[in-house]
Formats: C-alpha cells, sequence, structure tokens
C-alpha cells in the first residue's frame, strides 16, 4: 500500500484508528482504506453512525461557542482527531481572535494533520500525547506556552473516554484536569451510550472488538455523570447530543430519543 505524502512515517496502514474512522464518518479524506473498511463494518450494523458523527460535530462547535460566552480564551482539546471543517481554533478564534487552542492525540496523523493546517497560526499548536497519562499530557501542554494554566481553561473531551475501558480508571485521568485547571475552568465531555439503543451499542462493540480491534466502552447515562466527577454539571446536565442547547434545526442530526451520543459541560468551581 503506498503511504499518501501526508501520513508520518511509522504509522501502520493497516491497523484502523479511531481518529481516521471519525474523519472517513464525516467524509473527510485523511485517512486509509483500513479505517474505510472499519467504518463501513459499522455503517452495516447501525446505518445511521455518520448521523452519530455530525451530531457529536455539532455539539463540539455549541460547546466551544458557549465557553467563548462565558469569558473562555483558552481551549485544551485531548483526543482532537483529524482536524475537519468547523475545528475548535475556527469556532473560537472567529468568535475572538485572541482565543487560544492547543490540540492533543495519540495517532500521529492526527498531529501531523492538525500542524499543517496551523502554520501561521501563532494562537494554536498541537501535541501528541495519551490522555492515559495526564500529568506527562499536562506538562507538554504547559512546555508549548499556548495554555496558561493560571487562567480559565475550556478542555474538551469529545468522543475520547468511551476508547478508555474501566482498567484505565478514565473517571481519575477527568479527575486530574480538574485538579490542574484553575477555577472558572469547564470541561466538555461526549460520550458513547447504550442508554437509548442497548441493541445496537452491542452490535457496535461486538465489531470494535472482533473487526476494527479498537476497544469501545459504551457507558450508561449514570456511569457518564460519574465521570465529571468535581466538575460541577451546567443545564440541561448530561443528556443526548442534540440536546444540549441546539442553537437550530440544523443541529438535530439524530432523532431525540435515539442517540448513541450523551453529552455534558462541567465547571470548577
Amino acid at each position: 500500500m503506498d503511504r499518501p505524502t501526508w501520513a508520518p512515517e511509522g504509522v501502520d496502514m493497516n491497523r484502523p484508528s479511531p481518529a481516521r474512522m471519525y474523519d472517513a464518518l464525516l467524509g473527510g479524506s485523511h485517512n486509509f482504506e483500513v479505517d474505510r473498511q472499519a467504518a463501513e463494518a459499522g455503517k452495516a450494523l447501525v446505518p445511521d453512525l455518520p448521523r452519530l458523527a455530525l451530531s457529536n460535530r455539532a455539539f463540539l462547535r455549541r460547546a466551544v461557542r458557549f465557553l467563548v460566552d462565558q469569558g473562555v480564551r483558552q481551549f485544551l482539546d485531548i483526543g482532537s482527531g483529524i482536524p475537519t471543517a468547523g475545528n475548535v481554533h475556527e469556532v473560537a478564534q472567529a468568535i475572538d481572535p485572541e482565543c487560544r487552542v492547543l490540540y492533543a492525540d495519540i495517532d500521529p496523523v492526527a498531529v501531523a494533520h492538525a500542524r499543517a493546517i496551523l502554520r501561521g497560526n501563532d494562537r494554536a499548536a498541537a501535541i501528541e500525547a495519551d490522555l492515559r497519562e495526564p500529568e506527562a499530557l499536562l506538562a507538554q501542554a504547559r512546555e508549548t506556552g499556548i495554555i496558561d494554566f493560571d487562567q480559565p481553561v475550556g478542555i474538551l473531551l469529545i468522543a475520547v473516554l468511551h476508547l478508555m475501558g474501566d482498567e484505565f480508571a478514565p473517571a481519575e485521568k477527568v479527575a486530574a484536569l480538574h485538579a490542574a485547571a484553575p477555577a472558572g475552568s469547564y470541561v466538555a465531555i461526549s460520550h458513547l451510550t447504550s442508554a437509548t439503543r442497548p441493541d445496537d451499542a452491542a452490535k457496535l462493540v461486538e465489531n470494535s472488538r472482533d473487526v476494527s480491534r479498537i476497544g469501545l466502552r459504551f457507558r450508561t447515562r449514570d456511569e457518564i455523570t460519574a465521570l465529571f466527577g468535581a466538575w460541577q454539571l451546567i443545564e440541561p446536565g448530561v443528556v443526548e447530543l442534540p440536546l444540549w442547547r441546539p442553537e437550530s434545526d440544523r443541529d438535530q442530526h439524530e432523532t431525540p430519543g435515539r442517540s448513541l451520543g450523551l453529552a455534558g459541560v462541567g465547571r470548577k468551581a
């Protein structure tokens, strides 16, 4: 298989990655054949999977706009994936060009592409980092100079925590971010859920284990709410993706009552 010019050396082109599969579901072009095949296998089981991806992306945009309205001017997007239209820096800097954004992802393809599109933007950067090691991630974030942890920060955990099984103690990782953030900071979380369509969730879990070999941990509403820990949930709490502060009918990519994703935003008092 020929390596695309945008793909870093050393990337395994025979194993799908969550970031590149998500890019494929969104109709992006920075993915490999193995990622497209894995995405198609998921769509064969749950045909409205691309709508879930669009719904998740719409929540991200709304959450960023909300945080800017609350006075947040810097964002740490962990598990950011492949940058596509409506990136965090595009949304935030369209409102206030002074906003700063740091993308962090474990996938070198995602990081390489982010760095390419951020050339010339001195208020945005990307690092390769792993949420499973929050102290190292935070140290890297400080070294960039993009994030000032003496000022409120918007931490984005969009569609990343369901990639962590319970053995990785995801709630502890969110708590570590809470401890590092100053008062007035926010966290936005979106997460796959088994609450609305348990049969479809079970199909995707089986597919992720046997086909894509990417572990997925669908969680209940109570389990997702518990991930916020000491972060104080703001209204409307943890709800289906299209129900979190929708701005227009264009946000309704999924029918309420059928979304496979839940989302919420919490604040550090």
